[in-house]
């Protein structure tokens, strides 16, 4: 049995959710480059909780980060497994993720992961205004402050003087279709197309009809027009590997407790002992350290007497006549 993870977008988003799938004893949730589950926000912490399979369920543990981790609207305690079932709701810092167990075709590779965490990066970037899409910019040249959006990984991108292309040069010694540039992933390959002048990268000219990677900060030239591409999303991602944990403040905290779309409930606060009955049993591997409170013996009391009851009476009576039958035995036994 695998697991699907979903990185829920905002209410405001309006975007679908992100997935990953795993079938694998250990996923790790965090911001850290390792993780299975990379979460570009700083509210995450680098390694923030873990998923761990056990037997046919799987637990979710809060690694200790910062901001904590919550099954819905209860906060984990740090490093305490929790028996998650298939639809939970669970928030990492002010993330907010959707687990379902169920069978996987495939696990998502290392490269899956990066590109969800870049692509929750682009969408932080456009949300707030910034540029965000990896792109091709002429940076000198008759065509400068051009640029060539690479919109969708493994498309191509013609640029030359023709019609039709995606990205039309007014240079002179550019060809019709002069070079097309192709995104793999986070990597740019640039290829020549058998143009008449040639393409030169870093000063050297590539061979025509063959995929050259483009690194960043290399400079591409066609006649005039001098090239670099970018990628505001990469350069994000690799400044919040590198940035502290945010805490949140308490308020934030706090309008963060219901999951997305779920309905209205009262909440136990964060910092508030929790004791509510779990709805799943504790695995055994996973006893319970917390200490056992036993309730003191109650001990019954009989309640104190005055004066002869019926009862005593009749023993009384028994006991005299016993005695009055002994004494007549021993008369007729001696006389």
């Amino acid at each position: 049995m695998g697991l699907t993870v979903l990185v829920l977008p905002e209410h405001s988003a309006g975007d679908a959710p992100l997935a990953l799938t795993f079938d694998a004893p250990r996923i790790v949730i965090g911001r850290g480059e390792g993780c299975e589950v990379r979460l570009p926000d700083p509210s995450v912490s680098a390694r923030h909780a873990s998923l761990r399979q056990h037997g046919g369920s799987y637990l979710l543990v809060d690694e200790g980060s910062t901001n904590g981790t919550c099954l819905g609207h209860v906060r984990l305690a740090p490093h305490a497994p929790r028996v998650i079932s298939s639809g939970d709701r669970i928030r990492v810092g002010r993330v907010w993720l959707e687990v379902r167990v169920e069978v996987v075709a495939q696990s998502s590779s290392p490269q899956d992961t990066r590109e969800l965490a870049l692509m929750l990066v682009q969408r932080a970037l456009e949300a707030s205004g910034e540029a965000a899409v990896p792109r091709v910019v002429v940076a000198e040249g008759p065509d400068k402050g051009k640029t060539l959006p690479l919109l969708h990984p493994g498309v191509p991108h013609v640029m030359g003087r023709g019609h039709g292309v995606d990205l039309p040069l007014d240079e002179v010694d550019a060809s019709r279709r002069h070079a097309q540039v192709i995104r793999k992933a986070e990597q740019v390959w640039v290829r020549d197309l058998g143009s008449k002048n040639g393409t030169w990268l870093q000063g050297r000219r590539l061979p025509p009809d063959r995929d050259i990677p483009w690194r960043p900060g290399e400079e591409l030239r066609i006649g005039q027009d001098t090239f670099f591409h970018e990628n505001p999303a990469l350069v994000a991602l690799a400044e919040l590997e590198r940035c502290a944990d945010e805490p949140m403040a308490e308020e934030v905290a706090a309008a963060l407790q219901a999951p997305p779309d779920a309905p209205p409930q009262d909440f136990t606060p964060s910092n508030a002992p929790v004791e509510e009955p779990s709805p799943h049993p504790s695995p055994a591997s996973f006893p319970s350290t917390a200490p056992v409170t036993r309730a003191p013996p109650v001990v019954h009391k009989l309640p104190a007497r005055s004066g002869w009851g019926a009862s005593d009476v009749v023993i009384i009576l028994l006991a005299l006549g016993v005695l009055i039958l002994s004494l007549g035995g021993l008369f007729f036994v001696f006389r």
